[in-house]
């Protein structure tokens, strides 16, 4: 394991990013890439983009490795049941075999939140941990993951739960902060009421803290009270490529 290298991409809906990981250490061996997610994120558009970047990494010498891409949205046997950010054309799509036949190689294809919840459970937060490990990432929306003793249980979709008559996310992501103007306590009122539904539904034994305001950890989670451990991920901006690439070495 610890000479095995992957690439693992990561698609959002304003950017798609690419590194080659060492599957030992969770260390970028190459520089991070990044292009922009082209205008409308409709499918031939974005697998093209990919392909760009794909070449680009290739290029350096790591044309034979396995490769992973996460994306937004619900991932079933390689098929996209949503779309987050980008063109409702992905919705019902064969997208794992449409990248497959258009980047002229096998992939390991998976939703953005479970990608980032590997990665916290083979290199980060949940390494080790036994148990039921819960990543929630707060930003536009929420995703989360599940990874249970070190196995993924994909597309949990808790940003999803409604609560109090609301999505869940619509009112507890960190859009939803900013969008109001909430003081971090306001904030964190919403987030309290969150994590205790959570909590009370699964009886986790960690929860991980995902997304770019987990730097800013320290306004946020001592203001929770929870009897479920929470911490902030190690990985914000390239826990998708890391779990994407983890995975695809593995199956």
């Amino acid at each position: 394991m610890a000479t095995e290298r992957a690439i693992g991409i990561d698609i959002g809906g304003t950017g798609i990013k690419g590194a080659v990981v060492d599957l030992g250490t969770g260390e970028l061996v190459t520089e991070r890439i990044k292009i922009k997610t082209p205008a409308g994120g409709r499918p031939g558009d974005i697998v093209a983009a990919t392909g760009q970047l794909l070449s680009i990494i290739a290029g350096q010498g790591h044309a034979s490795l396995p490769l992973g891409v996460c994306f937004p949205a619900i991932v079933r046997h390689g098929r996209t049941l949503s779309a987050a950010n980008i063109s409702d054309e992905w919705i019902g799509l064969e997208a794992e075999a449409l990248f497959e036949r258009e980047l002229g190689t096998p992939i390991h294809f998976i939703n953005d939140a479970d990608a980032a919840g590997y990665a916290e459970s083979q290199f980060g937060a949940a390494r080790g941990e036994r148990g039921l490990a819960i990543l929630t990432t707060l930003g536009t929306g929420i995703g989360s993951a599940f990874v249970y003793d070190g196995v993924l249980v994909p597309n949990s979709e808790l940003g999803h739960l409604e609560i109090d008559g609301h999505d869940a996310e619509d009112r507890a992501a960190y859009s939803a902060m900013e969008r109001e103007q909430l003081s971090w306590s306001q904030w964190a009122e919403r987030l309290q009421r969150y994590y205790s539904h959570v909590e009370f539904l699964f009886s986790p034994d960690l929860f991980i803290v995902g997304g770019g305001v987990s730097k800013h950890h320290e306004q946020f989670l001592p203001l929770l009270s929870l009897d479920t451990p929470i911490v902030p991920a190690a990985f914000r901006n390239n826990a998708g490529l890391l779990g994407a690439a983890a995975l695809a070495a593995r199956f």
